[in-house]
């Protein structure tokens, strides 16, 4: 029985695809090989930034040095546009495109290994009926982008946006939650984008309104969706939900207009503050997390300080703040007039300290209120407390005498709210 190591890198639609091609691999006789050598091995890269692109690499040299006599495959977004700088490492059997990783599991049992014709014209077929190492399941129901911001490489090695089919994407929700998966997280690379290219009256809403009728104890939460994809429609069916999680993941990127057109954003910082004021207005207790990047060409000191006032203004409940990275292959490679390092570390660290107190701010609001979450299978090592996710994205640490059950929503109270941490007990 060969046996298989998977490496995953980037996002949470690698994080599906990889758990498609790991069951695949399983259901025609492969064994993962924990923490010994393995027969095979499958990186699936990322490219989102040039430390994706480092890590992707240092995980094929680990792979090809733990067992040099292993077939080494590799794929993911990484390989879209760099396959040159892959094709050079020796050990590597075959480089697969995104749109080829349904047949790695044939290709694995092959005698010979040859290459395959890319396809980026329709959605590719993967499913999944479990999620190995993960307390809520991911559902790709969308791949692909076309809004091309000006930084952003993932529309040039992920195409153009391309939709699941409708009823697979709720047939495979069914099997995870018979299979006791409690948190169903709808994800894709421009989630919001669903069913464009499908028939008439076909989106987002419409999934949501498919699953919320499977039967089972399970809530539904949505990835990352972008400013101009939560329609009322889409605010609405949140607000009206039983099984909704009251959380938006908007990635507003900056807070300043000259440097959203610099990004081809299509938003003013307004608009932004508008969409949330709405949104808040229907769903009074909502999270609302978000991105931010750092150091983009010509972020002058000005233009920084209205992305600080930005955030002051909407109070995001909690930010992943990071550094411009100059991609090739997108126009802001040659865009010039980057900011330095240092100061891009300094401006991160005033919005870490922003987003700290921010986090504390919104997380005291629920201070002796009563939180529905779903317990981690693992435990917080430093203090032995359970620990898990509310609807509303708070992270709790859980004070329970009895043990819990992972992978399980649970009714908690929270006793103490820290800056850093939320305290609870079950109820």
């Amino acid at each position: 029985m060969p046996t298989i190591k998977f490496h995953t890198l980037g996002c949470k639609v690698n994080q599906y695809e990889t758990q498609a091609i790991r069951e695949a691999c399983l259901k025609r006789g492969f064994k993962e090989a924990g923490n010994g050598k393995a027969d095979c091995y499958v990186i699936n890269t990322c490219t989102v930034t040039s430390a994706a692109d480092r890590k992707s690499r240092e995980y094929i040299y680990r792979s090809v040095r733990e067992n040099p006599k292993a077939k080494v495959i590799v794929t993911g977004c990484y390989v879209e546009k760099d396959r040159d700088k892959i094709t050079g490492i020796e050990g590597v059997d075959l480089i697969i495109s995104n749109e080829q990783k349904n047949v790695i599991s044939d290709l694995l049992l092959s005698k010979e290994i040859k290459p395959v014709g890319r396809n980026n014209q329709k959605f590719t077929d993967l499913e999944i009926s479990n999620f190995f190492d993960h307390d809520k399941a991911f559902v790709k129901i969308q791949d692909g982008c076309d809004n091309h911001c000006s930084y952003c490489k993932v529309s040039v090695v992920r195409g153009r946006s391309r939709s699941r089919d409708f009823q697979s994407i709720v047939k495979e929700t069914e099997r995870l939650i018979k299979n006791g998966f409690q948190e169903i997280v709808l994800t894709g690379i421009c989630l919001g984008a669903y069913g464009r290219d499908l028939k008439q009256g076909t989106d987002l809403v419409s999934v949501i309104d498919s699953i919320e009728k499977l039967d089972g104890d399970f809530r539904i939460r949505l990835s990352s969706i972008e400013a101009k994809d939560v329609t009322d429609k889409l605010i609405d069916r949140i607000a009206g939900s039983k099984k909704m999680c009251r959380h938006l993941h908007i990635p507003f990127q900056s807070g300043d207009d000259s440097v959203l057109k610099k990004m081809n954003r299509k938003y003013t910082a307004e608009s932004y503050i508008e969409l949330v004021n709405r949104i808040r207005k229907e769903i009074p207790q909502i999270a609302i997390t978000t991105d931010i990047m750092v150091g983009f060409t010509q972020e002058t000191e000005k233009r920084f300080k209205n992305t600080v006032g930005f955030l002051k203004e909407i109070k995001p409940s909690r930010v992943h703040i990071f550094p411009f990275s100059p991609r090739e292959h997108t126009p802001a490679y040659c865009f010039g007039e980057r900011i330095d390092s240092a100061t891009t570390k300094a401006r991160m660290l005033i919005l870490q300290g922003l987003a700290r107190e921010m986090s504390y701010q919104y997380r005291k609001k629920f201070l002796h209120k009563i939180l529905e979450v779903l317990v981690e299978q693992q435990i917080e090592k430093e203090t032995g407390f359970f620990q898990g996710y509310s609807d509303n994205y708070i992270k709790t640490f859980i004070n329970s005498k009895k043990p819990i059950l992972g992978n399980k929503l649970k009714k908690v109270k929270i006793t103490a709210v820290t800056p850093d941490s939320s305290l609870s007990v079950p109820v």
